[in-house]
């Protein structure tokens, strides 16, 4: 089952649309870029290492 990523930075609050760069731990904590590099990529909920969210790439509709 993947991971489901919050709508809002836990820290700052702000919207993390889909195309948002954000960052996830396995307990699925959700941090925005800047959040993320403040802590070293460090979940400050589990102390886990916070990753890159994956995206998919965008499809072209014809």
């Amino acid at each position: 089952m993947p991971l489901e990523m919050r709508e809002n930075c836990e820290r700052c609050e702000s919207g993390l649309d889909w195309s948002a760069e954000a960052f996830i731990c396995s307990y699925e904590c959700t941090f925005c870029r800047d959040c993320s590099d403040g802590m070293n990529h460090i979940c400050p909920n589990c102390g886990g290492e916070l990753l890159r969210r994956p995206r998919c790439a965008q499809r072209e509709v014809a």
